[in-house]
């Protein structure tokens, strides 16, 4: 089994900052992939940010350079540092990772409880 603990979120202004983290562990043989998705009230989940294993991390274009994903692979952790935040940001962030329990196992994709993140005046 693997456990996803997320922290941080809360409520900013526009303009202010926060920083989520989430750590995974448990049964880990690799990480594939490390991502944040947010879901808006009335809204369908959507990716915020993602990073593959040696690859590149990718955002959506509306985050685009105020977002910055990060990973610690010692910890199994992925961050995400938001600055410049706009009320539209206003979402339940979800993290997400892809491993591989096994050198054999298929993929598998495990997602966090939920943070909820506010921006307001």
């Amino acid at each position: 089994q693997v456990q996803l603990v997320e922290s941080g979120g809360g409520l900013a202004q526009p303009g202010g900052s926060l920083r989520l983290s989430c750590a995974a562990s448990g049964s880990i043989f690799s990480v594939i992939a490390m991502g944040w998705y947010r879901q808006a009230p009335g809204q369908q989940r959507e990716l915020v940010a993602i990073i593959t294993s040696g690859g590149s991390p990718n955002y959506a274009g509306s985050v685009k350079g105020r977002f910055t994903i990060s990973t610690d692979d010692a910890k199994r952790t992925v961050n995400l540092q938001m600055n410049g935040l706009k009320p539209e940001d206003t979402a339940v962030y979800y993290c997400n990772v892809v491993i591989k329990r096994s050198l054999w196992d298929r993929t598998n994709d495990y997602w966090g409880q939920g943070t909820q993140v506010t921006v307001s005046s």
